[in-house]
């Protein structure tokens, strides 16, 4: 345990840089036992545009390549985009420090097992960005199924449904690649979807035990951004959905799409047991829909008590909190890990489990056969 300020790293510093990056300046002013933190370096390719992003998001330093600092700083963030996810972070841990990386871990399941196992050798605090296990909300419903509430667990039900490549106009990014991203919808949403759904069922239905999936492309080629005569190809899927039997015989229905019309950032997930169920919607992220005993029907429950998960940091009952704090609680336990020298959840393990599916779904789909993962 140190009590001197956490030096960190980040690499990559637009969407996801200014996510922890707030969250960091949030930290102090509601998290009295949060470490102290020192935002040493932030990595990118622009130099002007870095110069501008260390002004911005409060970097004392910056640096064109991760090499520079992954040994010179006592955490390193990595946030950039999925094919920069191995070799930076490895490297980083092969230094001995600890690493934050966003998901999917890795864009292929062969660079996600490299990570998980330099991890395991460095032995030190490793965190994969699954920030949604951080909403209050998430963590109550957590806690009932832990208390059997819901009984035997049966299904799992989750969506995650976005539009903003509706348009097939819509210009073309690294997202849309597969050598940068690995995949689409299935990456970039189901991960996160796939992971909720073994962080609250996990311990009581298993691991995955088969799988089969389906991904479909609806946009072959998008423009280039500031020129219109020139495409590139879309190598990546549009949408995704997958079957799922757990080791327990329950059952796991998944879907995602960054193409469906009227849905900004829908991510819903439901568990279904003999004795109950629970629903819970990003877009109403302070809410749980619970069913238990004898009810008849479901209760909206408002999960902004102070004895909620994390809700005494924050406002009086009733003042709803957003999807900038899920990353605000993520840094105080991943930090506070760090400090402590302390195993810090999601890690490297569990992202590789969520990996591990998938992988499966790409596989199922290309080879039309439910993959067996036992």
């Amino acid at each position: 345990m140190t009590d001197e300020p956490i030096r960190i790293g980040v690499l990559g510093y637009r969407f996801m840089g200014k996510a922890h990056a707030n969250a960091l300046d949030r930290l102090p002013m509601f998290f009295d036992d949060a470490p102290e933190t020192e935002r040493h370096t932030v990595i990118g390719r622009d130099e002007a545009a870095l110069a501008e992003a260390a002004d911005t998001l409060g970097f004392a330093h910056t640096a064109t390549d991760w090499r520079d600092v992954v040994d010179e700083v006592d955490a390193f963030y990595n946030l950039g985009p999925n094919h920069l996810h191995v070799e930076p972070t490895v490297a980083a841990l092969a230094a001995g420090t600890p690493v934050l990386c966003e998901k999917p871990l890795a864009p292929t399941l062969a660079g996600a097992e490299r990570m998980r196992d330099a991890a395991r050798e460095a032995d030190v605090p490793v965190g994969c960005a699954f920030n949604y296990r951080f909403v209050p909300a998430i963590r109550y419903a957590k806690r009932l199924i832990d208390d059997g509430e819901l009984g035997e667990i049966r299904q799992v039900r989750g969506r995650y449904l976005q539009d903003w490549l509706s348009d097939p106009e819509a210009p073309w990014s690294w997202r849309n690649d597969e050598e940068l991203a690995g995949s689409g919808a299935l990456g970039d949403l189901g991960a996160h979807t796939v992971d909720l759904a073994r962080f609250l069922v996990g311990d009581r239905v298993g691991e995955a035990a088969s799988v089969s999936g389906q991904l479909r492309t609806f946009t072959e080629q998008r423009p280039v951004e500031g020129d219109a005569d020139e495409t590139r190809p879309v190598t990546v899927d549009d949408a995704y959905s997958a079957q799922v039997t757990y080791e327990s015989g329950a059952m796991g229905t998944f879907e995602a799409s960054r193409v469906t019309e009227g849905h900004k950032n829908d991510h819903t997930i439901a568990v279904h047991g003999s004795k109950g169920s629970l629903e819970f919607s990003l877009e109403r992220l302070n809410e749980l829909r619970v069913m238990t005993g004898d009810d008849r029907g479901y209760e909206t429950v408002l999960v902004t008590d102070e004895d909620d998960p994390y809700i005494d940091h924050w406002w009086p009952p009733g003042h709803v909190i957003g999807w900038e704090h899920t990353f605000v609680h993520e840094n105080y336990e991943f930090l506070s890990a760090v400090r402590d020298d302390e195993a810090f959840r999601p890690d490297f393990e569990d992202a590789y489990e969520v990996q591990r599916v998938l992988d499966a779904v790409e596989r199922s789909d290309a080879d039309g056969v439910r993959v067996d993962l036992a």
